[in-house]
């Protein structure tokens, strides 16, 4: 399913992360978007961020998200503002919690749809740190 609204490209991260579908997750994504990770470090294009979100997915994790503000920009570009938290074990079955705010970039395809540009989950505050 396609992200028809610039905030559905996080509901559908949100969805497809809980279900453990990793291929909706990346289809998310412009091929050559680039995604902040946790050390700060960019994974630019499908193959890196596959590699990241792969990781993230074997967590099975549960992850929400609340819209903050969608600010649309000229030629089909939105910012969306999220605060996000998420919960799994770790690999030593602990339980793991993160959080950020985040700042997108998300731009409108010559078929309507939304995909992200550019992915910061941690721009506005938290680290992704564990709990």
């Amino acid at each position: 399913m396609p992200a028809y609204e610039p905030e559905d490209c996080d509901r559908l991260f949100a969805e497809y992360l809980n279900a453990g579908n990793l291929e909706g997750l990346v289809a998310l994504y412009e091929p050559t978007c680039a995604m902040v990770q946790r050390d700060g470090s960019l994974a630019v294009g499908h193959a890196a961020i596959r590699a990241s979100l792969e990781r993230l997915v074997a967590m099975k994790p549960r992850m929400d998200f609340r819209i903050i503000r969608v600010v649309p920009g000229g030629e089909g570009l939105a910012m969306v503002y999220n605060d996000w938290s998420f919960s799994a074990a770790g690999p030593d079955g602990q339980p793991v919690t993160r959080a950020g705010q985040a700042i997108e970039v998300v731009r409108r395809q010559p078929d309507g749809t939304w995909r992200l540009a550019a992915d910061d989950p941690f721009a506005r505050g938290g680290a992704g740190g564990q709990s």
